[in-house]
């Protein structure tokens, strides 16, 4: 299903969503993703680019929690 909305619209014949679902992409990096796509096409520039890297934060926090887990049960 194609979306409607003109912040996502990329004249190539797929959405922002089909790029985020070919790559298994989760959550937090498809909406790095989304949001880096629609900067600058709908209200709030920096807006967008402040949630991208919200979740690109939130991404990296939740691997470093997960990276230390590891750690202290292969101790």
């Amino acid at each position: 299903m194609r979306s409607t909305y003109l912040h996502y619209e990329n004249g190539k014949g797929y959405d922002v969503i089909d790029f985020i679902r070919d790559y298994g992409l989760n959550f937090n990096r498809g909406n790095c993703i989304k949001y880096l796509v629609r900067a600058g096409k709908k209200d709030d520039e920096i807006k967008d680019l402040e949630k991208a890297l919200d979740y690109l934060k939130r991404e990296i926090d939740y691997l470093r929690n997960e990276q230390q887990k590891w750690i202290e049960n292969n101790k």
